[in-house]
């Protein structure tokens, strides 16, 4: 077989993999990575460059595999857009941790949220207790928008997103 097509197809069957490991296992917040989320992502790199490009070690097959990694996931996400099924199979929805001023215990126990988590989520947006919260959603890259009610009228006044510090764990297909 061209070696060429080898480090596509390879490219390819890697990047699947990768997709349906990340959506099984879990995401991580780029901005909120820890020292085993660094090593994590070290060991994998290594660990796959040898399954993409096998014995060519050469500049073009090098630069196969990363073009067939950039179209890969440029098909994916049109994909993603284009069709609902596949958009949630790939990522999860986001989830209503608190709806004027109201937690839903049950939701944060499915998400493995503490209440310690959100409390602080909504200490970091300038709100004091839920109770003065309008809305908190648990977004589908890990963040948690808060919006906090006005104490005047009970409108929203503010929108502020966290960070999680801790991946979203893994909705299982």
């Amino acid at each position: 077989m061209n070696e060429l097509l080898d480090v596509t197809l390879r490219s390819l069957a890697v990047y699947l993999f990768m997709v349906f490991a990340i959506r099984l296992f879990g995401k991580n917040q780029l901005s909120q990575l820890n020292a085993g989320d660094v090593i994590l992502l070290l060991l994998i790199s290594n660990a796959v460059q040898n399954a993409m490009v096998g014995q060519n070690t050469s500049l073009e097959g090098g630069l196969v595999a990363a073009l067939v990694l950039f179209v890969a996931n440029f098909i994916l996400k049109k994909f993603m857009f284009k069709n609902q099924y596949i958009r949630h199979l790939i990522q999860d929805e986001p989830e209503i941790l608190i709806k004027d001023g109201i937690v839903d215990l049950q939701k944060m126990k499915q998400q493995e949220i503490s209440v310690e988590e959100l409390e602080e989520a909504i200490r970091e947006h300038g709100v004091e207790k839920a109770e003065d919260v309008k809305l908190a959603i648990l977004e589908v890259d890990g963040n948690i928008s808060v919006i906090s009610m006005d104490k005047n009228n009970g409108h929203s006044t503010n929108f502020s997103r966290h960070k999680r510090k801790y991946p979203i764990k893994p909705h299982r297909i």
